[in-house]
């Protein structure tokens, strides 16, 4: 995710969703009729889609804006939404075209060209906003619109350009609407997607109503649905437990979730396999302690991953040895494979043969939420332990961090990642390839090289050995250090139908499953 979508995932704001109106008119004694509430801890950073690259955005934008492809559940090929009909001209996978569903309408009425996604995609190529997902669209050399067909013309082969549409980077947006040179502001948004956009607080809430003119992928959405953004886990845990809101979905504190039965009669628990991962990112410039590749394979030397998933998350979350999550083609376990287990011994002569005087001195920075503050300590505290280091722990709320780690003021940060899409190109290309989401400085042509040769592959699994070399290569630089993948909890009152379709595990947040009985 630039930014990430990180499609980077701040764990820590909260999103619960509040009604506020589309349901005022319906009897109040229905209980059936009152909008659902979700809580959750996301982060929303932007309500346009060139100005935002994180899992909270995203997940909004899945409801309010549609894309020329969307992944229905556990799929992982993309279908039509707002196209009628995609695909690649020719076997060289340089031409990708897609015609567009006639009789669409944006929320304002205007009708939806192909004019519109032409501008929508080039747009966010065109503003670069340094929280946007532009990066995503790095393979597109030009688009062009001839009535209701879109044609892309790549500078590269691309197989997973389809896959890079169906994310909020293809967000279509209304060009009478949005500017193209620069984000559009206010608390609105118009779009085509499952729901409209009634009332927006950033921060607070988000009021969703369905979209009586939505025509794509999807079942047309029965009920209202309130958001809330929590300030943390606890809040959330709180407003749960006081049956202020009907469901919950990322994050509920970890010694919550661990004490959760499942077995419960009064409410609806799903737990999903997720593809969402945890990085220690390292700011590889000369500037910075971590600037030695000594250093940061001395780091990944004496992590102990059990002893962050046990101590910190309470075992739910699993440790992780690879960049590629396990359930994703081409995973290994590179990191495991290169660092075992923990060796202070190791770590000290790796330092000592570069010449690295200890103990090295450097910043750990973090975003508020979830168990994002723990989880640092428990780092410092392993680090410190050896004598190697001497670790400073910073925190930052969430613009400010992004702000930071781009302009390099960290010398490491942790930070979450909820893929954009459901392959290894997704944790591979934005997070180490040319202009990482990470903004830590780390460029490799052999990286870069192999990246390009993966997209080549219309069959994904033909690329899983260059996938497999370049985890074993960022395992020997270390740019990054992954630390754990996540499973996904939901938790719903007993009336409420569809939340185990919510989520599968992939950053699509499903709002329109959900119904109250």
């Amino acid at each position: 995710m630039r930014s990430i979508r990180l499609r980077i995932l701040v764990t820590c704001v909260v999103l619960a969703i509040i009604g506020v109106g589309g349901w005022q008119l319906m009897p109040s004694g229905d209980d059936t009729a009152k909008p659902i509430k979700v809580g959750t801890t996301d982060i929303v950073s932007s309500l346009d889609p060139a100005g935002a690259y994180d899992a909270g955005s995203w997940a909004l934008f899945n409801n309010i804006y549609q894309s020329l492809l969307t992944f229905k559940p556990s799929s992982t090929v993309p279908s039509g939404d707002a196209a009628q009909r995609c695909g690649f001209e020719g076997t060289d996978l340089l031409t990708y075209s897609c015609t567009v569903r006639d009789g669409l309408t944006f929320s304002n009425g205007d009708k939806m060209t192909g004019a519109d996604v032409a501008f929508s995609i080039e747009r966010v190529v065109k503003i670069k906003n340094e929280q946007g997902p532009w990066s995503l669209l790095s393979t597109m050399k030009s688009v062009e619109a001839n009535g209701q067909t879109v044609t892309f013309h790549l500078k590269t082969p691309d197989a997973t350009f389809p896959s890079k549409l169906a994310t909020g980077a293809g967000a279509i947006v209304d060009r009478k609407q949005y500017p193209a040179g620069k984000l559009r502001s206010g608390d609105t948004a118009v779009g085509s997607g499952p729901y409209l956009l009634k009332a927006y607080r950033p921060g607070v809430s988000a009021t969703l109503v369905p979209n009586p003119a939505y025509r794509g992928a999807v079942d047309q959405a029965d009920s209202a649905v309130d958001v809330d953004y929590f300030k943390t886990p606890e809040d959330l845990d709180k407003a749960w437990q006081n049956k202020q809101i009907d469901v919950t979905h990322r994050q509920m504190p970890p010694s919550v979730v661990a004490k959760v039965d499942a077995s419960s009669s009064d409410m609806h628990v799903t737990e999903v396999a997720s593809a969402e991962i945890r990085n220690m990112v390292f700011n590889v410039r000369k500037s910075s302690p971590m600037g030695s590749t000594a250093v940061r394979q001395a780091v990944a030397t004496v992590i102990d991953r059990n002893k962050i998933t046990a101590n910190v998350y309470d075992s739910t979350v699993e440790p992780l040895y690879s960049m590629v999550p396990q359930g994703i083609t081409a995973h290994s376990t590179a990191f495991f494979d290169t660092y075992p287990k923990p060796d202070v011994a190791k770590a000290k002569s790796l330092l000592e043969d570069a010449g690295v005087h200890t103990p090295v001195a450097f910043t750990l920075a973090y975003s508020p939420g979830g168990a994002a503050a723990p989880e640092a300590t428990e780092i410092r505290r392993q680090l410190d332990a050896t004598g190697l280091f001497e670790v400073k722990v910073v925190s930052k709320e969430w613009t400010a961090f992004q702000k930071g780690y781009a302009a390099g003021d960290f010398d490491a940060y942790t930070i979450g990642w909820l893929p954009d899409y459901p392959d290894p190109d997704d944790f591979v290309a934005p997070l180490v390839g040319s202009d990482n989401t990470f903004h830590n400085g780390f460029s490799s042509s052999e990286v870069n090289d192999l990246i390009t040769a993966t997209q080549k592959y219309s069959q994904r699994g033909q690329a899983s050995e260059d996938f497999k070399t370049v985890q074993k290569t960022v395992a020997d630089d270390v740019p990054l250090l992954p630390l754990w993948q996540k499973k996904d909890y939901i938790l719903a009152a007993e009336n409420i139908t569809g939340s185990q379709y919510l989520s599968d595990g992939t950053g699509i947040w499903r709002l329109w499953e959900l119904g109250r009985i």
